[in-house]
């Protein structure tokens, strides 16, 4: 099948299925690619955190932070359900800067990233990023905004009507009455600025190697795996990635490296249409036109 049909087959896919997407899969070493509407803006959840990890990571390598710095992380400023890590805690806790960086990538803890940006502020990782010469992701705000969302305002058997308030307050332009929706309030990127990131973090280029492999080995210890890894994982493959999530979005972007020695970057950035809080389906299919790209470079 020739890549324009099978790009058109896939985004009729996605809209019977209730989704819309920007999706990009890239061979990391000829450049070779194929997306559904790879330039689309989405806010990016909690796929910022991939970003803020490398910046803070530089900042370690040219000394302005320390890897064993001991930040108090104090609770209750998250209180979305399923909070992770420290958004759990009770009491007030010490951790060092190398764990709570663990701690941001592998459990996605939004209290740790958040932590992370009370010493490199959005606006500072935004100008990093355009220093490195990536220019399609924007930070804007905290990760704990996510987390006051029209959501946390209903009981959870009625949080599906936040959801039909995520989908019918959109504007044409990818406005949103919700700011967390919003890709001129919201952290922002598209599936090729996401794929851009991931291989200037997996090949060479102006982020440093030592900062750029522990952004990998951390994204590889990614916990969070009922979403496009069980597509991307085998004996003969390896899965390093970062999710995020917010309201009816539904996001992942990684890499996969296989046995033979290629490598693809897999952006999925998706909105729902249909108005539930849990729909495996959505993650299923996201997965199968995610692979069904891949697949369609590799082969």
């Amino acid at each position: 099948m020739n890549t324009a049909r099978l790009v058109a087959d896939l985004a009729t896919e996605l809209d019977e299925g209730g989704l819309r997407g920007s999706f990009l899969v890239r061979d990391l070493h000829t450049g070779r690619e194929v997306g559904i509407e790879p330039d689309l803006a989405f806010p990016l959840a909690s796929l910022i955190k991939v970003p803020l990890a490398a910046v803070t990571l530089d900042r370690i390598r040219r000394g302005e932070l320390s890897g064993d710095d001991v930040l108090e992380v104090r609770p209750g400023r998250d209180s979305t359900p399923g909070g992770t890590g420290t958004t759990r805690f009770r009491h007030p806790a010490w951790v060092a800067l190398d764990d709570l960086l663990s701690l941001a990538l592998t459990i996605s803890d939004n209290l740790a990233a958040d932590t992370l940006f009370g010493l490199t502020p959005p606006a500072e990782v935004t100008r990093a990023l355009r220093d490195w010469g990536l220019r399609g992701i924007t930070a804007r705000h905290l990760v704990d905004d996510l987390a006051r969302t029209p959501e946390e305002r209903f009981e959870p058997d009625r949080a599906h009507l936040a959801h039909s308030l995520a989908i019918g307050a959109a504007t044409a332009g990818r406005g949103h009455h919700i700011p967390q929706l919003d890709v001129t309030r919201a952290n922002s990127g598209s599936a090729r600025a996401f794929a851009d990131l991931l291989q200037a973090l997996w090949t060479a280029s102006a982020i440093p190697d030592e900062v750029a492999g522990r952004v990998r080995e951390l994204m590889a210890a990614n916990l969070i795996r009922h979403r496009l890894a069980p597509d991307f994982t085998s004996d003969a493959a390896s899965w390093a990635s970062k999710t995020g999530t917010v309201l009816n979005l539904r996001h992942e972007a990684g890499v996969v490296e296989h046995a033979d020695g290629r490598a693809f970057a897999v952006v999925a950035l998706t909105e729902s249409h249909i108005p539930a809080v849990r729909q495996p389906e959505a993650e299923t299919l996201m997965a199968r036109v995610a692979r069904l790209q891949h697949d369609h470079l590799r082969w």
